[in-house]
């Protein structure tokens, strides 16, 4: 029996964080407040005018208090402060954090732009079955190269409606597309750039399924990705070992492939499979540690 589709998943995974974290940590507003996704416009005809918004509140911003006594000195703490954490004052400031992995501010997506303009033919299929979309023209006649960059631009997006539409919509294009796909290569490459930059977990595991059913839609895909792949492998570098060391606990991402370490694994085994002879070479210069999986 097959299962639910990657933007089915996606959905289904929202609603399991809304049972697990009831507090709304985890909810599209919070992530909205820490300016990490696009707030959208204000009413379906756009932003108000400045003179008719209100006045933003003063925040209160709470300090974080000491742990330590008041009337222990720290510059003689000796041992002790230094195992509990407490430095004794200093001018020099501490080096900053590199934030390799630290998530990116998403920006609009041209995706929203048109789909809020009502330029993309497509609209959800409120059916007895979910997860389909409903596309108001044949898919094989679609102009692939204005259609196609811009449903991948919108792969960086975490709200619905927009994420599901344009994840399905990406995996149907890919599946009826053919031989229109080879030529609009060169311009998913920002897109997909764009997105993986962005450091998102969920969004780097949906970009490389996506990656992984661009280079198994069409014959010759693979080896057009090749010269590329300096602009997509350095997050493949950086997430490579993002692995849960769960000791003998389950892990359930690994059976909704959602695991970051398997998924990029997997995506450089068809890079190179379906490559060409100068794949791995290529994936051996951005990514040292890859090892080879084709038997020699």
């Amino acid at each position: 029996m097959k299962g639910p589709g990657p933007a089915g998943t996606l959905l289904i995974e929202d609603a399991l964080k809304k049972l697990i974290y009831r507090d709304g940590s985890k909810d599209v507003r919070r992530e909205k407040e820490r300016g990490l996704i696009p707030c959208g416009a204000h009413s379906v005809f756009g932003d108000f005018p400045p003179d008719y918004l209100p006045r933003e509140k003063n925040r209160l911003l709470m300090k974080k208090s000491a742990t330590c006594p008041a009337n222990f000195n720290k510059s003689d703490g000796g041992n002790f402060a230094i195992a509990a954490g407490v430095r004794a004052p200093s001018n020099q400031k501490p080096p900053p954090k590199a934030g390799a992995v630290a998530r990116r501010p998403i920006t609009q997506t041209e995706f929203r732009r048109f789909y809020d303009r009502g330029d993309l033919p497509i609209q959800i299929y409120h059916g007895a079955v979910g997860g389909k979309i409903a596309w108001k023209v044949d898919i094989e006649k679609l102009d692939y190269h204005h259609y196609l960059p811009i449903f991948f631009d919108g792969l960086r997006e975490k709200e619905d409606p927009y994420r599901f539409l344009a994840v399905q919509g990406v995996y149907d294009m890919l599946d009826k597309g053919g031989s229109k796909i080879l030529p609009v290569v060169p311009q998913l490459i920002i897109p997909i750039k764009v997105a993986l930059n962005t450091r998102d977990k969920e969004i780097i595991s949906t970009v490389l399924k996506v990656l992984q059913a661009l280079v198994l839609s069409g014959e010759m895909i693979g080896e057009a990705l090749v010269p590329y792949y300096r602009q997509i492998l350095p997050i493949f570098n950086i997430f490579k070992n993002n692995n849960l060391n769960l000791g003998d606990k389950m892990d359930y991402s690994q059976r909704k492939r959602l695991n970051l370490g398997d998924l990029i694994e997997e995506t450089l085994e068809i890079f190179e499979i379906h490559g060409g002879e100068d794949a791995f070479i290529n994936i051996k210069y951005m990514i040292p540690v890859y090892e080879s999986c084709v038997l020699a």
